[in-house]
């Protein structure tokens, strides 16, 4: 009897466990969504709950119906270009408002009659109390460049993630920043002769402290 009462318990704990997270993560998003829609961010108004469902405006496509998400459509060379374009514009303008998406992919983007809408942000980590944001928010920027390279190529080769959170942790990122897609490497070799003289430099001096110490204690 004990068992099966700890065994509904357990089962009543899970589900108000569940309820609790979900909650949570609702609460997170709809946080999210006025942030970024004050921030001038590109996401749909949310409109509240009702029976624990987020309700939304419907992201509607040229034609009124709902929009598309960006992994079903195809694009062209240039469509795919300029929507990369407004995407890392939307990406810099979320993170100036202190906010790194951590999942954004061509599956919680729509393509709505204006352009690309992000979609699904219960996920959003705060820029600067998370210690992995940087890494979150560039692999958001890879994922775009990898989707969007199959229409556009020259893509795949930019950096622009590891460029914005660079400017970003100087200080340095608004929403108009110009920005090149690329991060310049130091191609400054280390001086290995140096670095080998100051390791001998310490290591002379430990000798002559610890002759000094063994003088001292050998003294009259």
């Amino acid at each position: 009897m004990k068992n099966s009462r700890r065994a509904r318990a357990m089962e009543k704990g899970s589900r108000y466990g569940r309820k609790e997270k979900e909650s949570a993560w609702q609460c997170a998003e709809v946080d999210a969504l006025y942030r970024l829609a004050a921030a001038g961010l590109r996401v749909p108004q949310p409109y509240g709950f009702f029976e624990g469902v987020l309700l939304m405006e419907m992201v509607a496509d040229a034609d009124g119906d709902a929009a598309p998400r960006l992994a079903d459509v195809d694009l062209m060379s240039e469509q795919a270009v300029e929507y990369h374009r407004m995407l890392i514009g939307q990406v810099v303008r979320m993170l100036c408002a202190g906010l790194v998406h951590g999942d954004l992919s061509e599956f919680n983007i729509l393509i709505s009659a204006n352009g690309p809408v992000i979609i699904d942000l219960p996920q959003a980590v705060d820029a600067a109390g998370n210690n992995h944001a940087g890494r979150m928010l560039e692999r958001d920027v890879e994922n775009l460049a990898n989707y969007l390279g199959q229409f556009a190529p020259e893509l795949r080769g930019t950096d622009y993630g590891k460029e914005i959170w660079n400017l970003y942790e100087a200080g340095m990122l608004t929403p108009e920043t110009p920005l090149t897609g690329r991060v310049e490497q130091s191609t400054e070799l280390a001086d290995v002769d140096a670095i080998l003289k100051e390791i001998e430099d310490v290591r002379a001096e430990a000798l002559r402290r610890q002759e000094r110490l063994k003088a001292q204690d050998s003294g009259p």
